[in-house]
């Protein structure tokens, strides 16, 4: 029998407690979620403080961003459908595949990082436009896609590779990932901004540096000697199948991160038609507040996968219900706080971004409409990364559209001409959305995946049996 390498036996995570194999991934993969949002956070802060035109200048890159984060709903359709299945083949032993699906994933970025910059050069000013930008933002919205699109090849190589490292059990290294790019962006911001005098450009300049940097951190790693699966020339050669399975599997992260900027998007546009520029920049606080109690929250359960489906490719299906109820509890203890936390000091949470007195009113009852049932989407990142994390592509997929298309878009729409409720329809869309999409996934996902361990669990204790008899 081959023995494992020392990185495979620490990496094996079908042996200690389910519970702190979880922790040692995922906290570090918290803590790169919470430095990540830093990226875009930290340059709404220094835009939205700067003298005479902050609040508009926070308002287009607001308008900007549901934009910024289709394109990266393309990098995470790599990470987050390729990292996985690396997980499952590497629990069942198959490295040669899990370094294929590893550098499939890698050529599909370039790919998609060539095609999404052309496209975007080409039809950035109307979509912002449409996307509810006024004469007045459109301006700085304009000019820092200009130049973030100048970058894109290296955002989605930093955020599509990544989770590869972490889903060989190297949390601490994926961490860093994000820590460098993020406290380079905090030290240019500042220069390129103000000292420089270069505004939203400045911001995006600093963005889009800071990004590079990260990318050519990963693919050092990656290529090195300390990694498990290593990305070789040899199998970077495209497959059909192999391509089909990780989009496949993909889609559900990708379809969550476009479905929310599809919903933003309406949003700001239903926004500016009833309430204009002010309001457009008090939901740009309150998605940038989003970020920061939301990012943790998806890095837990993000950190869960690689745990979860590196059991369930090695059946051991006991292991898997003990990590699911622990995903469980932690996500909702950890969304009750953020609640708790919100309602509790809506008003200094709004002034980290802009002091005006308007933006505070406004903001303050928006951000308490928006977040009142907050707690509920707890089940649904839980429900949603468990199938991702045990290769269940359909199903995280129709959840991800379920919550947003297919709820949230017609309430959008709907209840703001409903009782002449105008800006608070617009608003409660939001928490309608959270608990009736968030319950529905989760208990979809109970019964379907507790179904299949239990069947799992017998068919394994009668293999078990039956081998034993036959000696």
């Amino acid at each position: 029998m081959l023995q494992k390498n020392t990185a495979e036996e620490k990496n094996d995570f079908t042996q200690g407690g389910m519970s702190g194999s979880i922790l040692r991934l995922a906290l570090p993969m918290i803590m790169a979620q919470l430095v990540n949002v830093l990226y875009n956070i930290v340059d709404r802060i220094y835009l939205g403080h700067m003298e005479g035109d902050g609040r508009l200048a926070l308002t287009g890159v607001g308008v900007a961003f549901p934009l910024i984060t289709i394109i990266n709903a393309f990098a995470n359709l790599c990470g987050s459908g390729g990292a996985p299945l690396c997980s499952i083949e590497r629990g069942r032993g198959n490295l040669k595949k899990a370094e294929e699906i590893m550098g499939n994933s890698l050529v599909l970025l370039l790919l998609l990082g060539v095609f999404l910059t052309a496209v975007g050069y080409l039809f950035r000013t109307p979509l912002l436009w449409l996307f509810g930008a006024s004469s007045q933002t459109i301006t700085y919205a304009d000019g820092y896609l200009q130049i973030y699109l100048a970058g894109n090849i290296f955002v989605m190589l930093g955020l599509g590779m990544n989770p590869f490292i972490q889903s060989q059990g190297f949390a601490k290294t994926g961490m860093l990932t994000v820590v460098i790019g993020a406290v380079l962006n905090l030290f240019l911001d500042p220069i390129f901004i103000y000292g420089f005098g270069w505004g939203v450009k400045g911001a995006a300049c600093a963005t889009v540096l800071s990004q590079m940097v990260s990318a050519v951190w990963v693919l050092a790693f990656l290529c090195g000697r300390k990694a498990i699966l290593k990305l070789r020339l040899p199998l970077l050669r495209p497959r059909i199948k192999l391509m089909g399975q990780i989009l496949s599997l993909g889609l559900s992260g990708f379809t969550q991160s476009v479905t929310n900027s599809i919903v933003q998007i309406l949003c700001n546009a239903s926004l500016q038609f009833y309430g204009g520029d002010l309001y457009v920049g008090a939901m740009t606080v309150i998605y940038s507040i989003r970020e920061m109690v939301q990012m943790p929250l998806q890095g837990f359960t993000q950190g869960a996968q690689p745990v979860l489906g590196y059991n369930y490719g090695a059946k051991q299906y006991g292991r898997v219900r003990e990590g699911i109820r622990f995903v469980t509890v932690i996500s909702i203890l950890f969304a009750f706080v953020s609640w708790l936390v919100l309602m509790l000091f809506p008003g200094q949470m709004i002034h980290l971004f802009n002091g005006e007195k308007e933006l505070l009113e406004v903001g303050i009852i928006s951000l308490r409409i928006h977040f009142v049932l907050f707690v509920f989407m707890a089940f649904q990142y839980a429900g949603q990364n468990i199938f991702v994390s045990l290769g269940k592509a359909r199903q995280a997929v129709f959840f991800s559209l379920f919550r947003k298309v297919i709820l949230g878009v017609p309430l959008i729409l709907l209840l703001p001409r409903m009782w002449n409720l105008g800006i608070y329809g617009v608003l409660a869309a939001e928490p309608v959305t959270n608990i009736v999409g968030g319950l529905a996934c989760y208990l979809t996902m109970l019964w379907i995946v507790g179904t299949e361990l239990r069947t799992g669990e017998k068919l394994e204790e009668w293999t078990g049996k039956t081998g034993k008899g036959g000696q």
